[in-house]
């Protein structure tokens, strides 16, 4: 086990009441939950997200921490955050790191696997 880790897992949900389809306006929360798997406190910094609609137009984003937070997680304590991306079309993808100092001061990146954002096939 490294003394430097996290696990996220994300899941992702469509926003019908707040997407307009007929106005190319797909709007998605993802809720995030990020577990400190390593032996050393540490904080998250700044996200970096990567996101791709069915285009394939990619935006990416970077700021500091996670919904106005820069949580300091201790070893096995976790975090959770619901945030929401707008989309042009009903199915795209995010992928993503967070940056982190431990509180011996290592600097290290926790990546985010690609997930996937779509609208359900029933409401197409």
């Amino acid at each position: 086990m490294s003394n430097y880790s996290m696990r996220v897992r994300v899941q992702s949900q469509f926003l019908p009441e707040q997407s307009a389809p007929d106005q190319g306006q797909y709007l998605f929360a993802y809720t995030v939950h990020i577990l400190n798997t390593g032996t050393v406190p540490a904080q998250i910094i700044s996200r970096h997200w990567v996101i791709s609609d069915a285009h394939g137009h990619v935006e990416e984003v970077n700021g500091l921490g996670v919904v106005g937070h820069q949580p300091l997680l201790r070893p096995g304590e976790h975090f959770e955050y619901t945030s929401g991306c707008p989309l042009a079309t009903p199915t795209g993808s995010m992928r993503g790191s967070y940056f982190c100092v431990a509180e011996d001061g290592t600097r290290f990146d926790v990546p985010i696997t690609e997930f996937s954002l779509a609208m359900p096939r029933a409401l197409h």
